[in-house]
């Protein structure tokens, strides 16, 4: 039987099978409502699962994908001790047609490789996550897993009514967001950057060599603007120079002095001292100051 439950624009069920009864398949139960803006990615987990496809009946692997759509034919064929999760999306979210709709559906995407393989390990971790769900960490896993589904049916329509770099610019947002929210993490690196977002460093540096830049040196601006922020700090509120730079991820404090340095033409020590400076007080009245 299903278990449902929302993530932000997804909505997430579990296809349970012992092979002793007929399953409530989700798209079926949309046929017969007016509900029709709608399209199923199911992941197979285990189990015996066929698809007919192209005159042949062929089984899923465990990670396989197969899109399903409204209609009172649900498309796999169930065996026992079947699992999938089965994805719901908003078909205006992927911008495919009827046309394109009826090309997609039905057809088996094995998870061995490619785009499909890392849109299936995606899903896969994120139906394990229930916690997740309905949180402001599982929106943004949802958008992400959104983004993936819209780059595989592109990649199985062949056509590009999304294109890459949009892809890449939507990506790259979202990993600004999240380096901001774990600037004070000592732990981020491009290693846990790429983790977070289920895609591989080799693949985070060419987005930020897009923009000019790496990621090493973008993460290191941020932390050292964010220190420069503490700096300027009033007396009365201030942290010492060290405290500042652990705050903010420098394990170092040398690396952090010369890296401020750098970035300022300052030390982090002189740059605080002139800010507890009081500012010049002006010339009282209106006589104008003598000239030399």
């Amino acid at each position: 039987m299903p278990v449902g439950d929302g993530l932000g624009e997804l909505s997430v069920s579990v296809l349970r099978s012992d092979g002793s009864g007929e399953l409530a398949l989700p798209w079926s139960a949309d046929a017969d409502t007016t509900v029709d803006d709608a399209l199923y990615a199911a992941v197979h987990a285990r189990g015996a699962v066929t698809v007919p496809h192209d005159g042949a009946e062929v089984s899923l692997a465990p990670g396989d994908i197969v899109f399903c759509a409204p209609g009172p034919a649900g498309l796999p064929r169930f065996g026992y001790d079947v699992r999938m999760a089965v994805f719901r999306i908003p078909r205006s979210c992927l911008g495919i047609t009827e046309s394109e709709l009826r090309r997609i559906t039905g057809t088996p995407l094995s998870c061995a490789d490619g785009v499909s393989a890392l849109v299936s390990n995606f899903l896969t971790l994120l139906a394990s996550e229930a916690a997740l769900r309905r949180t402001r960490v599982g929106d943004r896993l949802a958008r992400n897993a959104v983004d993936l589904l819209a780059v595989l049916v592109t990649e199985l329509l062949g056509t590009r009514t999304a294109g890459p770099t949009d892809v890449g610019a939507r990506t790259l947002s979202r990993i600004r967001d999240f380096v901001e929210l774990h600037l004070t993490d000592p732990d981020l690196s491009p290693e846990s950057i790429a983790l977070a977002h289920h895609i591989s460093v080799r693949y985070l540096h060419k987005l930020f060599r897009s923009e000019g830049t790496t990621v090493g040196q973008w993460v290191r601006q941020r932390r050292l603007d964010a220190c420069r922020r503490d700096l300027d700090r009033p007396p009365q509120r201030r942290l010492t120079v060290a405290a500042v730079a652990h705050r903010w991820g420098f394990t170092s404090p040398s690396h952090f002095s010369r890296a401020f340095r750098d970035a300022y033409g300052m030390s982090p020590s002189a740059w605080q001292a002139r800010a507890a400076s009081p500012p010049l007080t002006p010339p009282a009245g209106n006589t104008p100051l003598p000239v030399s």
